[in-house]
């Protein structure tokens, strides 16, 4: 049989076009392509792996949660400066219970907090509307993003109970935070609201270690303080560990 060359071509093309939606199919059935759930952090993956998955999600409210049922706390983590994500997991699968809705907040780091603390409270309402089971929000913000989490206390006028936990956050601020973002302390706590502190210990502290003050530490009475021992699991605790420390003896 004498094959010419547009029918070569088209036979080319025909087995390219099938090569192309296999290659598709077998993406689709690909978890590493899917959003990440607590339900994928396991023990035989790479935490660094999980983490670089955990930090590639879309900015805003990401649901870490695969069962939709009803649950009366949504908890929602916010991570900090130039974050790799592998230090939220343990953390995350540590928290986790079947009364919480657990999030992660992705936000852009790089600029200044204020616009991404309004969108989170937006996207807080937003769940709050469309389920009327949640009694409880609890955040926690690191580092960088505790700074976004006490800044919605400066205008949380909603009734539900929150409850805030910053983990080595410098809530004095810094001098470059201070002046390009114009950041200011929070001076008071609302009503039906309550701020716990987490604060690393100066010296072991990488981040903070070279600052003459100790931009931890704060005036704030209505607040509730706790100093981190110098070590967890035999490791010094310095400012990732610190999350982990409290997911162990907080939550």
């Amino acid at each position: 049989m004498f094959i010419t060359r547009k029918t070569s071509n088209y036979i080319f093309c025909l087995f390219a076009l099938i090569f192309v939606f296999i290659f598709l199919l077998a993406g689709c059935g690909d978890d590493s392509l899917s959003p990440i759930k607590i339900s994928d952090f396991k023990n035989d993956i790479s935490v660094k792996n999980l983490g670089m998955r955990l930090i590639d999600l879309p900015y805003g409210l990401n649901s870490m949660e695969s069962n939709l049922d009803e649950v009366e706390e949504i908890f929602i983590a916010v991570h900090g400066g130039n974050s790799e994500g592998y230090e939220w997991i343990y953390p995350l699968k540590k928290i986790n219970t079947k009364l919480r809705h657990m999030y992660f907040y992705r936000w852009p780091d790089n600029n200044c907090f204020q616009n991404s603390a309004k969108k989170l409270k937006d996207e807080i309402i937003q769940i709050l509307n469309e389920d009327d089971s949640i009694k409880k929000i609890t955040l926690i913000g690191h580092s960088y993003g505790g700074i976004l989490v006490t800044h919605l206390l400066k205008n949380w006028n909603l009734t539900i109970p929150l409850e805030i936990h910053v983990v080595a956050t410098p809530l004095l601020g810094t001098p470059m935070l201070n002046s390009i973002c114009g950041y200011q302390p929070i001076s008071f706590i609302p009503k039906n609201s309550v701020l716990y502190e987490w604060r690393t210990q100066h010296q072991l502290d990488n981040v903070f270690k070279d600052l003459s003050e100790d931009p931890q530490k704060i005036e704030l009475k209505e607040s509730y303080v706790t100093t981190l021992p110098e070590t967890y699991k035999s490791n010094r605790l310095g400012h990732n560990w610190s999350i982990s420390w409290v997911a162990d003896e907080v939550f």
